[in-house]
């Protein structure tokens, strides 16, 4: 077995049925779930490309499956940011730095569009989504988490602030024409010293969390304040993430009530804005990207919108990272796969490489069914955000965001914990990047709403919304009426809605149900038998199970594995046969 050159020969034996590294690999060619939903959601001809003008996903899952990326992956959580509070003469800063590694990953998310892509600029000014837009940068997220995954929190809000600064036309537009770049700027200047600027946003208190309308911040105006007007923000904030965007969208109480603001980290005189950092959250994931507790000693912010109306306000950005929440956590389940399934290609056991065992290639297998779905349902929900006009796709959006959002995020850490058994030990240890994943996963289910947040919005939308909700159930219908176990599962996820009595109270069951329908009809109409059928038999008809491969129905194992990775990927080339094999 030959070993590069700079890898030392060890003394007492040689070193062989390892894996080799999973590296110098395309995230997105290799990925052909990931292929077939972006082209069925509405990317057409530009199903390969994150924006008109960006990145095109097959040379993005290239950069991004690169040795050098995958590096610098590790950096970034290895050497986690550090807060500056003041500079060496006892002035207050307010600083936090970050490791290089960090930046690379901005620089080429802002390069591939991922901060701005849903959004297009028509020739009167105007920003919307147009068709494709939406599914074709959830896709660069998608790769994007899957090589590091912090950084995407400030991705993902500089992108989901769009709509809810469009509330407010005047005080978006110098926001906006610096949004609406391809170049990252770290600098620590003021906005329009900038070429580009990211946008964060601080919602919930320590008395409150989800409950903002608990929270105690003042906001006072600045003289006769109003929509668009300037006021000053006193109170704290208890979570604040990537506190170095150069503005905030913020949630305090103004004189007409809980109102939504736009804080910048610099004043209009070019000075350092009253944000202090307190300190960072020591977070159990999550780890390149800094989330801080803050105090607001007379910051200064704009009103977008209306007094009284903050949640009404900030709803649209909460809604678009809901979708986020979605997307990242089916890209790192789907990167917790590839590895596992890698890994088993390679490592051999008892004679036979690992994927050869039966029980081995059951496990996987029922873990690649999983992936199906949540990529297939993550990109539907990404199409409903391109046609905000359309009744239809308005209800799905409506609807199955919290879904989708609950039950995907509430698969992946259960399903990263699975992969690294598959790789044992080394599954387990931080050299390798499943660890990291595994911590990174349960921020995607606790941020932006919890499972019963989720939950809690579900029912305020079968109260208030029904004839979305109908919508919704008319698709089902019509797509599960071929197929009997479909069908079944839908009369009793209806039967539900008829017991008002027991909605509350059954609020998850009915919402993980309505998702595993949704999936599987999805799965049913364009996915292989051998990923649709077995997802239905298990998922929706099977009985209760803990674990991964513990279910009694039929496995194509073979064609299940091979839609996870081409069977001559470009790590499998370079590896020397296992002994035994």
């Amino acid at each position: 077995m030959t070993e590069e050159p700079h890898i030392a020969t060890l003394a007492t034996h040689e070193v062989f049925n390892q894996s080799p590294p999973f590296e110098d690999i395309n995230l997105y060619s290799l990925d052909t779930p990931l292929i077939e939903a972006v082209a069925r959601e509405g990317g057409g001809d530009t199903h390969k490309t994150a924006a008109p003008e960006g990145l095109a996903l097959d040379a993005l899952g290239a950069r991004l499956g690169s040795a050098e990326m995958l590096e610098l992956g590790r950096l970034a959580n290895t050497y986690p940011p550090v807060l500056r509070s003041f500079e060496p003469r006892g002035r207050r800063i307010d600083r936090v730095d970050y490791h290089p590694a960090y930046h690379a990953f901005m620089a080429l998310a802002f390069e591939a569009r991922a901060h701005c892509g849903s959004w297009r600029v028509g020739a009167d000014k105007s920003v919307g989504p147009l068709p494709g837009a939406n599914v074709a940068r959830a896709a660069a997220l998608y790769l994007l988490a899957q090589a590091e995954a912090g950084h995407c929190c400030p991705i993902t809000m500089t992108n989901a602030a769009v709509p809810t600064l469009l509330a407010q036309p005047d005080v978006a537009a110098p926001w906006l024409a610096k949004i609406f770049v391809g170049e990252y700027d770290p600098r620590f200047l003021p906005m329009a010293e900038k070429k580009s600027v990211t946008i964060g946003m601080a919602m919930t208190e320590k008395q409150g969390g989800t409950d903002v309308r608990a929270n105690t911040t003042r906001a006072e105006p600045v003289g006769n304040g109003g929509p668009g007007g300037r006021y000053r923000l006193v109170g704290h904030k208890w979570f604040m993430s990537a506190p170095m965007c150069d503005a905030f969208l913020v949630l305090a109480q103004a004189p007409g009530g809980l109102s939504c603001f736009l804080m910048p980290r610099f004043c209009e005189d070019g000075a350092l804005n009253a944000i202090r950092l307190q300190r960072l959250k020591d977070k159990l994931g999550n780890r390149s990207n800094a989330s801080s507790e803050i105090e607001l000693e007379g910051a200064e912010a704009w009103l977008i919108g209306e007094e009284g109306r903050g949640v009404p306000t900030i709803i649209e950005m909460v809604t678009h990272t809901r979708l986020d929440c979605a997307i990242s956590s089916a890209g790192l389940m789907r990167f917790c796969l590839a590895q596992a399934v890698h890994h088993a290609r390679h490592r051999a056991v008892f004679g036979k490489r690992l994927v050869e065992q039966p029980l081995m290639a059951r496990v996987l297998a029922d873990m690649a069914l999983d992936v199906e779905a949540a990529v297939a349902l993550s990109f539907r929900l990404a199409r409903a955000f391109d046609y905000p006009n359309d009744e239809r796709e308005a209800a799905w959006r409506r609807v199955m965001t919290p879904v989708t959002k609950y039950w995907v995020t509430k698969l992946a850490p259960a399903l990263a914990y699975e992969a690294m058994e598959c790789l044992g030990g080394n599954g387990y240890v931080e050299e390798w990047p499943l660890a990291r994943i595994y911590r990174e996963l349960p921020v995607n289910a606790i941020w932006e709403g919890s499972g019963n947040v989720m939950c809690l919005d579900i029912l305020r939308v079968l109260k208030r919304e029904s004839a979305a909700v109908e919508l919704v159930f008319e698709w089902l219908e019509a797509e599960c009426a071929d197929d009997a176990k479909l069908a079944r599962a839908l009369e009793e996820v209806r039967a539900l809605l008829h017991r008002p009595r027991e909605i509350e109270s059954h609020a998850r069951a009915f919402v993980e149900g309505l998702a595993r329908l949704a999936a599987g009809a999805l799965l049913n109409a364009h996915a292989p038998l051998s990923v649709a059928v077995p997802f239905i038999a298990s998922r929706l008809t099977g009985g209760w199970r803990h674990t991964y491969g513990a279910g009694s129905e039929r496995l194509d194992t073979s064609a299940i594995l091979e839609r996870v990775l081409a069977a001559t990927d470009t790590a499998s080339k370079r590896a020397d046969a296992p002994p035994g094999a």
